[in-house]
């Protein structure tokens, strides 16, 4: 089932393979292009003002390309890019883990689309769900009630 492929983490670590190579193809070729991503993934340093963070949308597009363009680098797991914000064109370093990029654009047509989740959000709900089935299968067994708390 496709909900099941796009949580493994082989296919996780593939698309986060594909991600980077398209990346750094783009950045080799000169070629500017957009990146869509999920902002709870990013990070802004130094963080931006409130009203300029307010601005932005839960999906948010950066264009890189000028100045962001030339300051961008692609680490293990991270990207990382310099970019200005706001009338006042408020600096900041934007980074995010690679499986945040949802989608790259070339002249706004999308050139690659990301199906898996981050890692971390993953880890996250395997931890969670974890517990959460170690309960029930616990509390499933009438015997085990005499462990609880009254």
């Amino acid at each position: 089932m496709l909900i099941d492929m796009i949580k493994e983490r082989e296919f996780q670590e593939i698309m986060e393979a594909h991600i980077k190579d398209m990346l750094l193809y783009l950045l080799e070729s000169d070629q500017p292009f957009g990146l869509l991503c999920n902002l709870e993934h990013v990070t802004f340093d130094p963080p931006l003002p409130e009203e300029l963070a307010g601005m932005l949308q839960e999906v948010t597009l950066f264009m890189i390309a000028g100045y962001t363009f030339e300051s961008f680098e692609v680490e293990e797991r991270t990207l990382f890019f310099e970019a200005g914000f706001g009338p006042q064109n408020f600096g900041s370093v934007v980074s995010m883990p690679i499986l945040a990029v949802l989608q790259l654009l070339v002249e706004e047509t999308p050139i690659l689309i990301n199906m898996a989740q981050p890692m971390a959000d993953l880890e996250t709900t395997k931890e969670t769900s974890g517990v959460k089935s170690s309960l029930e299968s616990f509390l499933s067994n009438p015997e085990n009630r005499k462990f609880l708390k009254k």
